[in-house]
């Protein structure tokens, strides 16, 4: 039995960056002699096995053979006979099928290591392409380390991937997992330009796709573009260490303006409505988490809205702070802010613009929510006459905080 640390690991080390998780690949053993030696087996398709102490993962060493399209079109061969080179020979880039033995030597069958001080993404081999998920590894590696470039020739095989129909096996689940690994990293628009290079885009996320190209008013975008305007408000949020539902909001807010008539641009009149509507095919084709999807309806709904409130009178403001619900989900609306203080400053020349309007709409909120509903409503026994005199007084307590601001 002989044991290498491969992949992410090594690569990371290499990098000077921090390892979060260890893989193992373990060459010249069986299933029996794993478990005999107290790993315990937890992989579904191949063996792989948790070390009883440290819990981190050894995987036998395999090799794969493509039997259909998709990414579980596979036969796993861990026979005891494969070897580390053929294990690593299936790997997606060379970074990643670099190991390193107990003595600290490094294997690099695949010169890897070149790759990483040239910053270059590789396929290993033409077996690439045999695994659609690969270019969404591709590309979210391209926002982890946004210094990084994808070879031409693995670019050109992406590209006959999706010629091919290889991204169209892809389920849902796989295509979340990816997409919302690379927009927590730190330059998610990076993911979306490696997408877009090799048509990728266009089959996972159409509706997104389609806003290259589709120009805004200049004296609101100076980058004209809505697709950049997308892709500088999501690295906003990026820099900003914002959540993910703050970041699949601020990718999806602006999914309207990619069906707005031609003889309308660059104007988008209710591009918030349509907005929501193909965001809301998007969560359920993609199957979105409920969080992200709530939050992203509300800023593609309501985030032109915001922008309206400087000049709303006191009682619509506390109807457009109930409608957002926020003062019974608080923590939801400050990320509706969030969302919207990226689309705002997500514009060449205004990154560090002010935010009036969110200033605005935390100090109604908290004037609103200093109010005990309870305390209002127990001299009342009508269900309608309750919510006005809760409404009244939420109104008195906004009146006052809009006074001091000013």
């Amino acid at each position: 039995m002989q044991i290498y640390l491969v992949g992410g690991a090594v690569r990371d080390e290499l990098l000077g960056l921090s390892v979060k998780d260890k893989d193992y690949v373990v060459v010249g053993s069986t299933p029996e002699e794993m478990q005999a030696n107290g790993f315990k087996p937890v992989g579904k398709d191949f063996p792989v096995f948790l070390h009883p102490q440290t819990h981190d993962e050894y995987a036998l060493a395999r090799t794969e053979r493509k039997t259909a399209k998709g990414y579980k079109g596979f036969a796993v061969s861990a026979s005891v006979d494969v070897t580390l080179e053929e294990d690593l020979a299936r790997r997606d880039l060379t970074i990643n099928a670099i190991a390193k033995d107990c003595d600290g030597k490094l294997i690099d069958p695949y010169n890897g290591l070149a790759d990483i001080h040239s910053k270059t993404l590789r396929h290993v081999s033409e077996a690439f392409a045999e695994d659609p998920v690969r270019i969404l590894r591709a590309a979210r590696l391209s926002a982890r380390f946004g210094d990084f470039i994808v070879a031409a020739e693995t670019q050109q095989l992406m590209q006959h991937m999706v010629d091919e129909g290889e991204v169209d096996a892809l389920v849902a689940e796989r295509v979340w997992q990816e997409l919302a690994k690379g927009l927590m990293e730190d330059k998610p628009s990076r993911m979306f330009d490696v997408l877009r290079a090799c048509g990728a885009l266009r089959k996972i996320l159409p509706e997104l796709d389609k806003l290259w190209g589709v120009p805004q008013p200049p004296q609101y975008h100076p980058e004209v573009d809505t697709g950049l305007h997308i892709m500088l408000v999501i690295d906003y949020t990026a820099r900003q260490n914002f959540s993910l539902p703050i970041r699949f909001a601020a990718l999806m807010h602006d999914l309207g303006k990619g069906t707005t008539p031609i003889e309308l641009l660059p104007r988008h009149i209710g591009h918030e409505e349509r907005s929501v509507r193909l965001l809301k095919e998007v969560s359920k084709r993609l199957r979105v988490p409920n969080d992200c999807k709530e939050l992203a309806q509300l800023v593609a709904k309501f985030h032109g809205k915001l922008y309206q409130t400087l000049q709303m009178r006191p009682s619509t403001l506390l109807e457009f702070l109930i409608e957002l619900d926020a003062i019974r989900q608080p923590a939801r609306f400050k990320d509706f802010l969030k969302a919207c203080e990226a689309d705002s400053r997500g514009r060449t020349g205004f990154e560090n613009c002010p935010t009036p309007a969110a200033d605005l709409m935390l100090k109604v909120l908290e004037a609103a929510s200093s109010i005990d509903a309870g305390l209002v409503a127990s001299g009342y026994l009508e269900t309608e006459k309750i919510k006005v005199a809760v409404f009244e007084a939420r109104l008195e307590a906004v009146k006052h905080a809009l006074k001091n601001i000013a």
